[in-house]
């Protein structure tokens, strides 16, 4: 079978073209090319998407014996991803970059290509596994075997229709063990760092990129005013506590990096971009028990005993006993979500969680299973 494998250069996506080759496939790699930010290329950094990248992944399909494709969406993603970014930021909230590019580049833009190549499947090296389930005839998306490498938090957004048509068999595997596999074979990139930075900011100077690279886009979002300078620190009650330098540069939980003087830790509790002001209170201040989401993707059910009310029914609310996380690296919690018509979503934790950062996804689970997520609003 024909099957379209992303390749990033990087050790992961090289050893998956490596088993679907194995498996007496015929895989097609392709690297997408997103960005052209210099500073991702300086040496130190843990970005992707880079021209070292595309090299290794050229030379990794060479090594393989299988075709190897380069597109540039350099375009497409300053629209989806950056633009987006941008504007969540400036809306006092803390993007995701990451899930939107595999949202509305990787896997919007892999299924294109699969089509124009002949290709069945498309092939990541994501850590996470597809399952159909014989009883409702649905795919599912299942936790990693790796669970400290686990990504169905970044992929909740998936359909049916590209479960249907995607494989990620590094799934099955602990990442040790893929490393040993790619350096069992030979493989260039055995050792390679594994990518952490944003790409287009590897710096992590978010704010910085907004204000330099990125200050056009953001004054356009802006209507055409300038980007936002000196506002003011508030405590709950409002009272004045200083200073700070725009309020795209905190995020919600933040302690670090405040400037601020006071007898008790001070931590971000609220943006007000409106008002160019910034919140701060204690770390009890940080914590709730109910989350909103908008945009919420629902990819299956739980078993049959985690349904409350509600099941096909489009006029009708559907409540269910799940557990969720507010952040990639969150520890999940239980409590029962409540998934209404317009595509919006309640969840109300059994126990209150820490630092709810709006722009952040809501993924909620069943066990091993990623049943879909959305948007967090409040």
């Amino acid at each position: 079978m024909k099957k379209l494998v992303a390749m990033s250069g990087g050790v992961d996506s090289s050893v998956a073209a490596y088993l679907i080759k194995k498996q007496g496939n015929e895989p097609v790699g392709v690297t997408m090319m997103l960005h052209d930010n210099d500073l991702a290329c300086k040496v130190g950094t843990h970005s992707c998407c880079t021209p070292d990248d595309i090299e290794d992944a050229r030379v990794v399909s060479s090594n393989l014996g299988i075709p190897f494709h380069v597109v540039n969406y350099l375009e497409g993603f300053r629209e989806k991803v950056i633009h987006k970014f941008i504007k969540t930021y400036l809306a006092g909230e803390t993007p995701n970059p990451c899930i939107d590019c595999n949202r509305y580049m990787k896997f919007g833009k892999l299924f294109e290509m699969a089509e124009e190549e002949g290709c069945e499947k498309v092939v990541t090296g994501h850590y996470a596994t597809v399952e159909p389930d014989d009883k409702t005839g649905r795919y599912r998306l299942k936790r990693s075997v790796d669970r400290t490498k686990d990504q169905t938090y970044v992929l909740y957004f998936l359909n049916q229709e590209q479960l249907s048509r995607l494989e990620f068999p590094l799934g099955v595997y602990e990442k040790n063990n893929v490393r040993e596999i790619a350096d069992e074979i030979g493989l260039m990139v055995a050792t390679k760092h594994d990518s952490q930075d944003i790409c287009f900011v590897p710096d992590g100077d978010y704010a910085g990129y907004i204000e330099n690279e990125g200050r056009d886009e953001a004054e356009k979002i802006l209507g055409g005013d300038p980007i936002p300078g000196k506002g003011e620190f508030l405590d709950i009650d409002g009272k004045l506590l200083g200073y700070h330098k725009g309020y795209f540069h905190y995020t919600i939980g933040q302690r670090k990096g405040l400037g601020i003087s006071a007898e008790r830790p001070l931590y971000v509790v609220d943006i007000i971009p409106e008002r160019n002001e910034v919140i701060l209170g204690s770390n009890d201040d940080l914590f709730t028990k109910e989350v909103h989401a908008t945009q919420f993707n629902l990819i299956s059910m739980p078993e049959e005993d985690k349904i409350i009310s509600g099941k096909n029914d489009d006029n009708a609310d559907i409540v269910l006993k799940v557990s969720a996380k507010v952040r990639y690296r969150a520890v999940d919690t239980p409590g029962v979500l409540t998934l209404h018509s317009d595509g919006t979503a309640d969840m109300l934790f059994d126990e209150p969680v820490r630092a709810v950062t709006p722009g952040q996804s809501l993924v909620i689970y069943d066990g091993e299973y990623c049943l879909g997520g959305g948007i967090i609003k409040c």
